[in-house]
């Protein structure tokens, strides 16, 4: 090709961006690819090329622009956070090891560059090197409170340990803040649990879901009307008809802290499945292409729902490394959807995981979620509600779609493990693999707050833990009533 001109170069750059800012995704892309050929040192070109390529769907164009992105600007804290981000959440997150090398040495960036590569340490299973940068990184930093809760996710505390007293000083501080407060809360509540001391671990729990809860309030009424139009919605789907479109997805949901972890990690530890974890790609779909919420209009365009699944698989696929033929997908919120996904996707599964609900009040009580993403969790109350009100729309989708449906009971599948995983394989379409009985041996990364007991064996863990802790979840049981626990 010859050399363009400034002024041609130029020109196209100003192409390329008008473009994007207009969604004028192939306009942009081929002047950007032009700009390729030519400009062998900016970072910006192959940064918005992977941009483009993340759209699409185009997972090993997004990464192979996204590692020319980190040769070109090593002194780009913001493109260096982008790359990383990207990397883990494509399924490399070996990559993201360097990058976050590379950020620490930048001005200003160290100590939470050091903190997400011992994080992302963490997600691929290599506890023991989180651990070292954690400990580390903690010496020099006795106040961060967030470190504290993102390193003992892995980590149990003896008795006496010095990083125990250091977080009680830090939380006997009047001036600590409500954010830190709320990290601070759940990681000495855990370890406080862990230590022996129950009693103190409810009340720094307690005050880490009241400071969440100033930040993020939730309108429980507001989410039921949206919930209950989203549902109003899918009362007269048209069906799709099945193809061999792949990948054919799996997805697994239930209330968070049901188990739903443990399930997808023996499902995708058979050969034909890759895991996905909770993409999140559902939910979001369905309101960008049928109304958000409360303004979800009646589902009845056959194209629409094409489009649909159309774009659900090709984003699916880019974020789940491989070419498995089945994936899973543990999005939480997938059980309000149940009806759409299996209209428009006849392949799809669906497997519901179900645990006591004590044990999930407990569990949702003393776990940090990403402020505003489960407001609920920081009221017993809410607790109590938002569980009922799954299980009444589960209960919903089993009866208008008899069958489809495959439950598992936490309790069951930890006690007796193998005939149950065995009637989950089937419920997935899959032939019986002895793998599937040890999870703990897959070597993927794991994207969830189950990120330590994932890479244990299946085993009863905490079944029935809540018993410790009767007298504090007093508020949970009087909101849950006289309704059944199983």
């Amino acid at each position: 090709m010859l050399p363009l001109s400034p002024q041609r170069v130029a020109r196209l750059r100003q192409e390329a961006t008008s473009a994007m800012a207009r969604g004028q995704i192939d306009r942009a892309k081929t002047a950007l690819q032009q700009l390729d050929m030519v400009d062998t040192k900016s970072a910006d070109t192959p940064f918005q090329l992977s941009r483009i390529a993340y759209e699409e769907g185009d997972r090993d164009a997004c990464l192979t622009h996204l590692r020319r992105v980190v040769a070109r600007a090593p002194d780009n804290a913001k493109l260096l956070i982008h790359a990383a981000e990207r990397f883990r959440n494509l399924g490399a997150a070996e990559e993201a090891l360097p990058v976050y090398d590379t950020l620490a040495a930048l001005p200003g960036q160290a100590l939470k560059a050091r903190a997400d590569k011992a994080h992302t340490l963490q997600l691929l299973g290599r506890f023991d090197e989180a651990g070292t940068i954690f400990r580390k990184l903690l010496r020099q930093h006795p106040h961060e409170a967030q470190l504290y809760r993102i390193f003992l996710a892995t980590r149990k505390l003896a008795p006496g340990d010095p990083m125990l007293r250091a977080m009680e000083q830090l939380w006997a501080r009047k001036t600590l803040g409500d954010e830190p407060r709320a990290h601070l809360g759940y990681a000495l509540g855990k370890a406080l649990d862990e230590t022996g001391a129950p009693e103190r671990a409810f009340a720094c729990w307690t005050r880490a879901n009241a400071a969440q809860r100033k930040a993020a309030p939730f309108d429980s009424a507001a989410q039921d009307r949206e919930f209950d139009a989203v549902l109003a919605a899918q009362a007269d789907l048209p069906r799709l008809p099945g193809g061999s479109d792949t990948p054919h997805p799996v997805f697994v949901t239930g209330m968070p802290r049901s188990g739903t972890t443990l399930v997808e990690r023996i499902l995708s530890a058979h050969s034909d499945v890759g895991a996905g974890g909770e993409l999140g790609h559902a939910l979001r779909l369905s309101y960008q292409l049928f109304g958000v919420g409360e303004n979800m209009a009646p589902i009845t365009d056959s194209a629409r729902m094409q489009a649909f699944a159309a774009r659900y698989r090709r984003i699916a696929r880019r974020d789940v490394p491989g070419d498995a033929p089945v994936i899973t997908d543990k999005s939480i919120l997938s059980y309000l959807i149940i009806g759409l996904l299996h209209h428009a996707m006849p392949d799809a599964r669906f497997v519901v995981v179900q645990r006591d609900p004590r044990d999930i009040a407990l569990s949702i009580w003393r776990n940090h979620f990403v402020t505003g993403t489960h407001r609920y969790g920081n009221d017993l109350a809410d607790i109590a509600r938002t569980i009922k009100r799954f299980r009444r729309i589960v209960a919903h989708w089993q009866a208008t779609l008899p069958g489809l449906v495959h439950e598992i009971r936490y309790e069951d599948l930890v006690t007796d493990p193998e005939p149950h995983a065995r009637a989950l394989i089937a419920a997935a379409g899959l032939g019986w693999q002895d793998a599937c009985l040890a999870p703990q041996d897959s070597k993927s990364a794991v994207k969830t707050l189950s990120v330590a007991q994932a890479r244990e064996p299946i085993h009863a863990g905490r079944a029935r833990g809540w018993k410790i802790y009767e007298k504090e979840l007093m508020p949970f049981i009087r909101a849950w009533g006289d309704a059944p626990w199983d």
